[in-house]
């Protein structure tokens, strides 16, 4: 059955702020302009479909790349002024991939900004990584990941917050799931992760986020190995590149900023 107090709490919500990096960016769910869509964009519809037309209010300050701190310092702040009803909390996963961080000194930091939206956004949704046991280049950081979200939910508990748990989201072990680089979700990845968003909060979803992909004819060796080397070369060194010059994918990027529901859905349709 239907929980109808999340359900009427969930109407409730007329404004909502995303922050976080690329993941809440919306990187490998790109528009018809290129620009990207991503599941928090496809959230907010979903939110501002319970609502009367022209009374709901999102803006999305997510930038991919950023760490724990300039989310902190460069974000939240902004998310403060804007107070909304409804704050998406994601951060800490690149710090996690960085070498030699430990995730319990991230999510003592992690913690203080989630006290900080808490204390003025009616609800603070958090979320968690993702099992990365399928992802050749992040599943040696596999227990760390774990250990981070062991401390997200804690701290979900203690501020009550919902949990956008995302480890326990099955079908992104689907590989039809992640964008070619193999780092950020597809399309129906971005999607399948709004689904489960609307579901955390109660509403009645369109469709079942851990609906069965279909049928996926065999891939045999030399195929995996070829599609290996054409990631390495085309995403693995590149990124590897980046780390040890010091540089960021969003050093140039500016946030999205306030987006209309109804171009949200003008560019979900144009390349649906």
């Amino acid at each position: 059955m239907a929980d109808d107090s999340k359900s009427d709490s969930a109407t409730e919500i007329g404004s909502y702020v995303a922050v976080g990096d690329s993941f809440t960016e919306g990187v490998g769910d790109p528009g018809p302009d290129g620009a990207f869509v991503g599941w928090a964009d496809r959230f907010a519809v979903l939110l501002a479909d319970r609502r009367p037309e022209g009374d709901f209010q999102y803006t999305n300050l997510a930038v991919r790349g950023k760490l724990l701190d300039q989310i902190v310092a460069d974000q939240v702040p902004r998310a403060l002024e804007l107070a909304p009803d409804l704050v998406s909390f994601c951060a800490g996963g690149n710090d996690i991939l960085r070498p030699g961080t430990d995730p319990d000194e991230v999510a003592e930091r992690f913690e203080r900004a989630v006290a900080e939206l808490a204390a003025v956004a009616g609800t603070v949704m958090v979320t968690t990584g993702f099992d990365t046991r399928g992802v050749p280049l992040l599943k040696h950081l596999r227990g760390k990941i774990a250990t981070y979200n062991g401390h997200v939910r804690a701290i979900a508990d203690r501020y009550g917050c919902p949990v956008l748990d995302l480890w326990s989201l099955r079908s992104v072990q689907d590989r039809r799931a992640w964008d070619t680089d193999r780092l950020h979700l597809s399309p129906e990845g971005h999607t399948r992760v709004a689904l489960r968003a609307g579901q955390v909060l109660g509403l009645d979803v369109p469709a079942d986020p851990e609906q069965p992909w279909p049928p996926l004819p065999p891939r045999g060796t030399l195929e995996v190995r070829r599609d290996d080397v054409h990631w390495a070369r085309e995403y693995l060194v590149p990124w590897i590149g980046r780390r040890l010059r010091g540089e960021s994918s969003g050093d140039h990027v500016t946030a999205k900023g306030a987006l209309s529901p109804q171009d949200i859905r003008t560019r979900i349709g144009a390349v649906a």
